[in-house]
C-alpha cells in the first residue's frame, strides 16, 4: 500500500512516496549515508537492512511497490522486497540497473513494481515482476504517480488517480508545497482510498521525498503520517552529485 509522485523541474525533479503499512509492522529507520560501489546513497531502511526507496550521488532515485494485483506469492521462504532496492540503489543508468536485478533470486521474491529515475537521459523506468517474468516498462519525462494498495487496489487506483488529477489543475502544480500537499491529501475523505491512508488497523506510516538539481540530491523524511507534520520546515540529508 503506497503511493509514488514524480514531478520534474527544469533542472532536476522531485519524487515523494507515502508508505502504507499495518500499524503492528515495527518502523521504518530515518534515512542514512552509505557507501555502495563506490557511491554514495541516502535511503531509509527496515531494521531488517531492506529499503522501499533511495536517492544516489548520480541524482538516480529508485522506489519500490507491492504489486497486489497479482495473487501469486514466492514459496518456500520469500527473499524481502526490501533486497530489490538495495541491489539497485547505487545504480547510475537504466542498463547498471539491469544488470543488478539479474542478480535477484527472483523465484523468492513476490511480486512487485520498481519506479527508477534517471535524470542524466531523462528516463523512467519501470520493472514489474509478477512471478513469471521482469518486463520493463518506459515512462515519459512527465508528472505522474504509482499507487498500490492491499486492501482493495482497483478502487485505491481509481479514486487515487482521481485526487491526482484534479491536482493537476492547480496553478501550483509541480512544485514541492503542491506535491507534500497532495501527500496529506484526504480526499475524498480519511480512509483506506485517500492518498494519506488511514484504517483502524494500517495507515501511511511514513513520507520519503527526493529533491534532485543539477548539483545536489536531497532527502527528507516522516517517519509517520504526513497529515501529522509540517513538511514545510522538513529537515533533509543531502548528496552533491558527481
Amino acid at each position: 500500500m503506497c503511493t509514488v509522485t514524480f514531478s520534474p523541474r527544469k533542472r532536476g525533479y522531485a519524487l515523494a512516496m507515502n508508505r502504507d503499512e499495518k500499524l503492528s509492522r515495527t518502523a521504518g529507520i530515518s534515512p542514512k549515508e552509505t557507501q555502495r560501489n563506490g557511491r554514495r546513497v541516502l535511503a531509509p531502511s527496515e531494521p531488517a537492512g531492506g529499503t522501499w526507496f533511495a536517492a544516489n550521488d548520480a541524482g538516480v532515485t529508485f522506489a519500490l511497490i507491492n504489486w497486489y494485483s497479482i495473487q501469486a506469492r514466492a514459496g518456500g521462504t520469500p527473499v524481502s522486497r526490501g533486497e530489490v532496492v538495495r541491489i539497485v540503489e547505487s545504480s547510475s543508468s537504466v542498463a547498471a540497473a539491469i544488470k543488478q536485478l539479474e542478480e535477484l533470486p527472483l523465484q523468492q521474491i513476490n511480486p512487485f513494481r520498481l519506479i527508477g529515475i534517471f535524470p542524466e537521459t531523462k528516463e523512467i523506468s519501470e520493472w514489474r515482476w509478477d512471478l513469471n517474468k521482469l518486463r520493463r516498462k518506459t515512462h515519459r519525462w512527465q508528472i505522474q504517480q504509482w499507487i498500490s494498495s492491499g486492501f482493495d487496489e482497483p478502487k485505491a487506483q481509481q479514486i487515487r488517480s482521481a485526487t491526482f488529477r484534479q491536482a493537476l489543475k492547480q496553478k501550483s502544480v509541480g512544485t514541492l508545497a503542491w506535491l507534500r500537499r497532495l501527500h496529506r491529501s484526504h480526499k475524498p475523505k480519511a480512509g483506506p482510498f485517500s492518498i494519506c491512508m488511514h484504517r483502524v488497523d494500517a495507515a501511511t506510516v511514513s513520507y520519503t521525498e527526493a529533491n534532485v538539481s543539477s548539483r545536489t540530491a536531497s532527502m527528507r523524511y516522516i517517519g509517520d503520517a504526513p497529515c501529522q507534520c509540517t513538511l514545510v520546515t522538513l529537515p533533509g540529508k543531502v548528496l552533491h552529485l558527481i
